[in-house]
């Protein structure tokens, strides 16, 4: 068996890691910086380019760059501007079919001669559809061959080699996600839009989900008229297993709620329960929601009021469901 000590770096292999990694991060802090001064008319241009496109935007790439182009896809496409990524390789054995001439094409390759993609180059032109470059060689034949070229080029790499793709990657990530929420803010993409291509995140269930999504409803919600007696008003809370009802007046409309807490409070009274009317120990005016409403503003009622339910209320103010913090939790709002 090993002995764990072997495992822990000396104190000179810890000073080396921390000074090789802030180097690192110095270096690709400073691939960023030099992006700022392109910025200009060229960057204008691409984003014009892609905010015109009247179909999807394709990225291309091979080896790291294929990695960047795939995650500038998936940002793109995530907020708002429909995208995908195609295998250079691929796409000279069949998978130029996934372009039309209404694509635009968005192609990065540091060098700008990757042979994958130089090789489409004629079958782009042919096809006609626009082509953005994002090179660090300005005079490369990618770069050349483009309608707009996207200089990221960097001082250096941050592998002390200046040989692995670091400092270049890292800025061309960067330009891409300048592209992506350019576009984002100039068609005013909102937080239901990204909802909606989020719906299975966080952020989608609490801009997507309404109250009639999740609430009990029909035989599901408990709910007993003013003159029910204490006892029959606890059975149907028991029986529905909400930890509270409804209390509706003749017409039907909500009168109050009678909780957990308030049979707690209930107990404390000297009258007889069993011969109490609900009317009599409700809570009357309770906070309701309606059925339109979002889960996260049903929430929000909540914690501000310090309740754990809520009855759902249509129009005319009667009772069509009810909602707790448990149906909240269940449904990931929480």
């Amino acid at each position: 068996m090993s002995d764990n000590n072997t495992l822990q770096p000396s104190p000179g292999q810890t000073t080396l890691f921390a000074e090789s990694a802030l180097r690192t991060i110095g270096l690709e802090q400073a691939a960023i910086a030099e992006l700022t001064i392109r910025i200009d008319a060229t960057f204008v241009q691409a984003c014009q380019i892609l905010m015109d496109c009247s179909s999807r935007v394709v990225l291309l790439g091979m080896g790291k760059s294929g990695h960047i182009a795939n995650k500038i896809a998936a940002t793109l496409a995530s907020t708002g501007t429909p995208a995908f990524f195609v295998h250079p390789g691929e796409a000279s054995h069949g998978d130029m079919g996934m372009i039309t001439p209404s694509d635009v094409v968005l192609a990065l390759s540091y060098s700008g001669t990757t042979s994958e993609i130089v090789t489409l180059l004629p079958m782009l032109k042919r096809l006609g559809s626009p082509l953005i470059a994002m090179t660090g060689a300005p005079n490369s034949i990618l770069a050349k061959a483009s309608d707009v070229h996207l200089n990221v080029q960097v001082s250096t790499e941050a592998c002390p080699l200046n040989l692995a793709p670091t400092s270049s990657t890292t800025a061309s990530l960067v330009m891409g996600d300048a592209l992506a929420i350019a576009l984002l803010e100039a068609k005013g993409f909102s937080a239901k839009d990204f909802a909606f291509s989020h719906p299975g995140g966080a952020l989608g269930r609490k801009l997507l989900l309404k109250v009639s999504d999740i609430m009990h409803s029909g035989k599901a919600l408990p709910k007993v008229s003013q003159d029910t007696r204490f006892a029959d008003a606890l059975m149907e809370m028991t029986q529905k297993g909400m930890g509270m009802t409804a209390v509706v007046n003749t017409k039907g409309q909500l009168a109050g709620i009678y909780t957990d807490g308030d049979l707690r409070r209930s107990l404390d009274h000297s009258q007889d329960l069993r011969e109490c009317h609900i009317s009599t120990l409700m809570t009357r005016d309770p906070v309701k929601a309606h059925a339109d409403m979002l889960a996260a503003q049903a929430l929000k009622l909540m914690e501000q009021h310090k309740i754990n339910a809520l009855i759902v209320c249509d129009e005319k103010d009667q009772p069509v469901g009810a909602i707790n913090m448990h149906d909240l939790l269940k449904a990931g709002v929480i």
